[in-house]
């Protein structure tokens, strides 16, 4: 492992990558505490203290707390997330983006050119929505916007819009320039700026006495194995060989090798969690509106009970199904194999492949979907039975653990791509580094 580290700093190219791709990380987080003209940061904190379980909370964490602090880079990256995802979903729906999709590099960049049409739309919509929260936003009855109007909005709407197309600028420098994909990247790096806070605050609470040494090694327990239960489900995959037909062109022989099509076992990745903790969080966020309304706020969507997790765990088992079928389009996969003279052992080619890879997608979807569900759920356990906070209990699963592995997989496999191109030895001995799929 350290001969590998010290390999990667002996290639000229590899090292200039590394070292743009973390001097653009650091602007990014720069950026991330550059607050918004007219707020009172005090006032704001105070505010913004109890929505770490709403909407807004999941939110700030892919913000990196910019947010909650309101900074020009409170939006994230999560406007060009979403409309990334609007546009793939549209992909399956409207012939018309099918077409651009199957146009190879003009269809791709005018998917781009769409995309950040989309999140400029979006952002100006989402900006807006922020900048009304500000306004009404209130700490002993004094509003944390200091000089409140319709200028206040134009600016914050400019501001934000303006943070959010940097950040996505940025994260396209670090994947043409750098190492890894940018936007996951910066999504990864606004995860892990929270860590050092939740570190301090666990060390001062052991120092006072309110936290037993005991429950802090079961912590540290629990959470290696949650990262190796994580990296396991991520990378699991079900192979199904291929094998291809030989032609004879002239005097040459070509075909005729074996392949295989790695089914994996979570193809859907952390979309199901996002989609299914923007929907459990939405009538919790919705009773914060409704404080006087009683049947409004009795907690049957609260982290606290298991109704909360019943019903989110099935919400990412659907979304699992759903979204993997948008994925992956056994049809499809079928066709190109017939083409290029490429089939399954024992199985015909054409509609016999394309249903016998949606069934074996389907069975191996089911204990991918549960996995991952567990995985969601596993914070809300901990927040019930070690009696830990929030800040602490989302490192323990959930979306922020599996961002951070697969984006570390994802980085280390193409820095261990240089190493190995150049004749250096990767960071496995035994094996290779499976990638995963980019946000």
């Amino acid at each position: 492992m350290m001969q590998s580290i010290r390999s990667m700093f002996k290639i000229q190219e590899l090292r200039q990558r590394l070292f743009f791709t973390l001097f653009v990380l650091f602007l990014c987080r720069v950026g991330a505490h550059i607050p918004l003209p007219g707020i009172d940061a005090k006032l704001l904190a105070m505010a913004a203290s109890g929505m770490d379980n709403t909407l807004l909370g999941l939110w700030d964490m892919f913000a990196g707390g910019a947010l909650g602090k309101a900074t020009v880079f409170a939006l994230g990256i999560m406007p060009y997330i979403s409309t990334s995802i609007i546009i793939t979903l549209l992909g399956s729906v409207f012939p018309y983006f099918q077409r651009l999709r199957n146009e190879g590099e003009a269809g791709r960049r005018k998917i781009t050119q769409i995309t950040r049409y989309g999140t400029v739309l979006l952002a100006a919509m989402q900006a807006w929505a922020v900048a009304k929260y500000l306004l009404n936003l209130q700490t002993n009855y004094q509003s944390v916007v200091a000089y409140p109007g319709f200028g206040f909005t134009i600016m914050t709407i400019i501001a934000l819009v303006t943070g959010t197309m940097l950040l996505m600028w940025l994260g396209e420098q670090i994947t043409d320039r750098g190492i890894g994909n940018g936007i996951s990247l910066i999504i990864m790096i606004n995860i892990i700026s929270r860590l050092p806070i939740t570190i301090g605050n666990e060390i001062t609470m052991l120092r006072a006495g309110a936290r037993d040494l005991l429950v802090e090694i079961i912590l540290i327990v629990i959470l290696v194995v949650v990262i190796g239960f994580v990296v396991y489900l991520t990378q699991g995959t079900r192979k199904i060989p291929v094998q291809y037909a030989k032609k004879v062109v002239g005097r040459k022989i070509y075909g005729g090798q074996s392949t295989f099509i790695p089914l994996r076992v979570n193809s859907s990745g952390v979309m199901p969690i996002i989609f299914a903790q923007t929907i459990v969080f939405i009538p919790n966020s919705i009773g914060m509106l409704f404080s006087n309304v009683e049947w409004m706020n009795r907690g049957w969507f609260t982290v606290e009970n298991w109704p909360y997790w019943v019903i989110y765990s099935i919400i990412i088992v659907l979304f699992a199904y759903f979204y993997t079928a948008i994925a992956f389009n056994p049809t499809e996969v079928a066709d190109n194999m017939k083409k290029n003279g490429g089939f399954i052992p024992g199985i015909r080619p054409g509609k016999k492949t394309a249903e016998y890879l949606d069934t074996i997608l389907t069975r191996i979807t089911l204990p991918g979907a549960i996995m991952l569900a567990f995985v969601a759920i596993m914070p809300y356990i901990l927040m019930k039975v070690l009696s830990i906070d929030y800040g602490l209990a989302s490192f323990f699963g959930g979306t922020s653990v599996i961002i951070l592995v697969g984006v570390a997989l994802d980085t280390l496999q193409q820095i261990e791509s240089h190493l190995i191109s150049r004749h250096y030895d990767g960071f496995m001995k035994k094996g290779r580094i499976k990638g995963r799929r980019r946000f």
